[in-house]
């Protein structure tokens, strides 16, 4: 029997604009659409009015809804609000391709745009690349795409072009093997800009992309994440090889050898490459990134943040907040990875919001971030002078009856006094809130936008609660449990384990709608954190190191039977879930206690580490797993002995627990031989029922509209023909 299911959708980043009296807010969202197997981009704005009297409290005036704006890659206001920069792709039907335009809008004026489809090949849009940024004057405008391939003319002597190795950057960006800053000019800084009305004839426009000098044996930087700090400088992030060479994957890797960069305009020609003068802000053994430019009450560049993580070792770890003062250009930490005042180290997204300054009090400056505390993301600041670091949600959370569960991602800033963020728990969806500082907290809470389900949904939703549960003797271990209101008429539901991957990630309080599905077809769902998860410490991460597969497996397995203590689940209605690294310890979890589960669903699964040789980030089994990696590293006898003992494939003799394997063919970060291997061992040496769904073009997240609902559908259909089956042969 089928029954109504969450539909997915997500927010992505907004437009914050801010008057003397006047707030407009524009939040898009995704959203998934079933029937044509897509997603779909909504855009809502709000637009918020306030008394001079009632200085925090902000009445909504009007919000309107703009559908299908999926043409707009990404979008920007300038620094003085009046302008809009946009860069659009469209379907081009004449050459059954895509056409690509800059755009730049003053108020619902097209001020310039330009035609880039032959400049250069897609936008990059995502949290790795992204630049997009004014210049202070608001004539140019900085982005990234990706460059074109060089042309014959331009290969001298090079017989080889078209086989010549060029690597990309591996899972989710394997397209980007050239990412390149372009600047695109309408105006000169002196034409002034305050009168001029009107379109920018298309001769005075201008575009030109941005190139390090280097010698012909120096690695190639490859840049991204660029900024104006002035008409000719800017701050950027650059990726680097390792020193054998390799372009490790980026995606949900925090460790990947990159750094700052002041990069400073030369005179610009008629060419169409300027070459910068580059400075390299140099801090060894340090993953840095996201760069974020504060600028002084006269609008000059005074100071610039970035995040920072160890180069290698674990993939996330604990992060720490690098401040660069432009008057003396020493960089000095803000706030390093340690835990005080139960604290537990800064565990932010890969990027800063675009404006992440606020003033509180005076004229004290603070960076404003979101970050995870053990299970859930909090609203954080840390001070710009001295690292002081405040819970932003804590005086929210202490009025409100939910205090234990809300999940906050921080969405954007005006720079002032007001916030936007979206807030869930695991049972109610995403809110959007404009949160509003008084007396330097942010004490004022207004809900703009919730979605509105059929009934029968909320009702459903409305009989389920949650809470976390710790799990005693193995701190920091914690489950993250949704539960029916319901008493059981009988035996207590069926409970998935729903392990996260990483491992170095977290399962939050967030509402996530493909967890909430199966809560709804009844299950009881635990979403365990084991040691090595983000948001309790950097000594509980480097305490997973090299003990992979025992320690996180025994953190899992003590989760099932403290739940079965509690009487929350029992022996006997055990099934289990996981992806990725969650795969590993599911597939662990069915081999090293084979009567627990009833039946288990892999996504992705790492099944032995020692084989990870074609992943895109094959460093990750040396560093997880305690093994030495640098240039030339390869896994020798002694090497995979040690990762072999640590993987599921050691116990495989052991299982017996029907097996369902949702594998992506595109995989780059598991190598679909993993599934694969593990399904045709299975099949010639257990008894039990193992089957395997492939996906084609889906990569490692399964994410696309159509292989996501598969993949719960049949995790759904899987648990409960087997769980059954158990339950009625007992």
């Amino acid at each position: 029997m089928k029954k109504l299911t969450p539909c997915g959708y997500a927010l992505l980043p907004l437009l914050l604009c801010l008057w003397e009296a006047l707030l407009v807010i524009r939040v898009s969202y995704s959203v998934r659409d079933h029937e044509r197997n897509n997603k779909r981009t909504i855009s809502k704005t709000f637009t918020l009015t306030r008394l001079e009297s009632q200085a925090a409290d902000w009445t909504l005036v009007s919000s309107t809804v703009s559908h299908d704006a999926s043409d707009v890659q990404a979008s920007v206001l300038s620094p003085s609000k009046k302008r809009h920069a946009v860069l659009r792709e469209v379907a081009d039907p004449g050459n059954g391709g895509k056409k690509r335009f800059v755009e730049i809008w003053a108020d619902s004026k097209l001020e310039a745009s330009l035609d880039v489809t032959k400049r250069h090949g897609p936008f990059h849009t995502d949290d790795f690349f992204k630049s997009l940024s004014f210049s202070p004057s608001e004539t140019a405008l900085i982005y990234t795409a990706e460059a074109n391939p060089a042309v014959v003319e331009e290969l001298g002597d090079d017989p080889y072009p078209s086989s010549r190795f060029n690597p990309n950057f591996g899972e989710g960006l394997y397209t980007k093997k050239r990412p390149t800053l372009y600047i695109f000019r309408w105006r000169e800084p002196s034409s002034g800009v305050a009168d001029f009305e009107g379109r920018v004839p298309k001769k005075d426009l201008s575009l030109v992309s941005l190139s390090l000098p280097r010698s012909p044996f120096a690695p190639k930087v490859d840049l991204g994440q660029a900024s104006f700090a002035t008409e000719a400088q800017m701050f950027a992030t650059g990726y680097e090889p390792t020193a054998d060479g390799r372009l490790l994957g980026i995606k949900g890797c925090f460790n990947r050898p990159s750094s700052i960069w002041e990069l400073s305009l030369k005179d610009q020609s008629d060419t169409d490459t300027v070459y910068c003068d580059a400075n390299k802000i140099e801090i060894p053994g340090r993953s840095n990134r996201s760069p974020r430019i504060l600028f002084d009450g006269d609008k000059k560049p005074c100071t610039v943040v970035w995040l920072s993580n160890p180069t290698f070792g674990p993939h996330a770890s604990t992060v720490s907040l690098y401040a660069y003062d432009l008057a003396d250009k020493l960089p000095r930490v803000l706030l390093e990875p340690q835990q005080t005042n139960n604290f537990p180290g800064l565990y932010t997204e890969y990027n800063l919001i675009d404006n992440p300054f606020v003033r509180k009090s005076g004229k004290e400056t603070y960076i404003i971030m979101q970050s995870l505390w053990r299970s859930r993301t909090k609203v954080v600041s840390v001070a710009l002078d001295g690292g002081h670091i405040s819970d932003e949600t804590k005086t929210l959370d202490d009025h409100d009856d939910k205090q234990s569960l809300y999940n906050w991602s921080l969405l954007s800033s005006d720079g002032n006094g007001s916030v936007v963020c979206s807030r869930s728990t695991p049972t109610s969806p995403p809110q959007v809130v404009l949160l509003t500082m008084e007396n330097g907290l942010f004490a004022k809470i207004q809900v703009l936008d919730k979605p509105v389900f059929p009934t029968k949904l909320q009702q459903g939703l409305g009989n389920l609660t949650s809470c976390v549960i710790p799990v005693p003797n193995r701190f920091p271990t914690e489950s993250v449990v949704i539960v029916s209101k319901e008493p059981p008429k009988g035996r207590k539901p069926i409970c998935v384990t729903i392990v996260h991957g990483g491992p170095h990630a977290t399962s939050t309080t967030a509402f996530t709608p493909s967890v909430l599905a199966l809560a709804l077809e009844g299950y009881t769902v635990s979403m365990p954190n084991y040691t090595g998860s983000m948001g309790f410490g950097e000594k509980h991460i480097q305490a997973l190191l090299g003990r992979c597969g025992e320690l996180d497996v025994g953190d899992c397995i003590a989760t099932v039977w403290e739940l079965v203590r509690l009487g929350i689940s029992e022996e006997g209605r055990q099934v289990v879930s996981g992806g990725s690294h969650g795969g590993f310890i599911a597939a662990h979890l069915i081999g090293q206690y084979p009567d627990v589960f009833s039946a288990a669903v892999l996504r992705n699964p790492v099944i032995s580490a020692g084989e990870l040789a074609a992943s895109d980030i094959p460093d990750w089994a040396y560093g997880e797993f305690g093994v030495a990696f640098g240039p030339g590293a390869h896994m020798n006898p002694e090497s995979f002995t040690k990762l072999y003992s640590a993987s599921p494939i050691a116990y495989v003799d052991k299982v017996h627990t029907p097996v369902l394997l949702l594998i992506g063919e595109d995989d780059l970060r598991v190598p679909t031989s993993q599934g694969k291997g593990y399904y045709h061992v299975l099949r010639g040496s257990s008894k039990a029922p193992v089957e395997m769904l492939i996906f084609p073009k889906e990569s490692h997240p399964l994410d696309g509209v159509e292989a996501a609902r598969v993949s719960v559908e049949a995790a759904r259909d899987w648990f409960g023909r087997f769980s059954r089956s158990k339950v009625m042969s007992e």
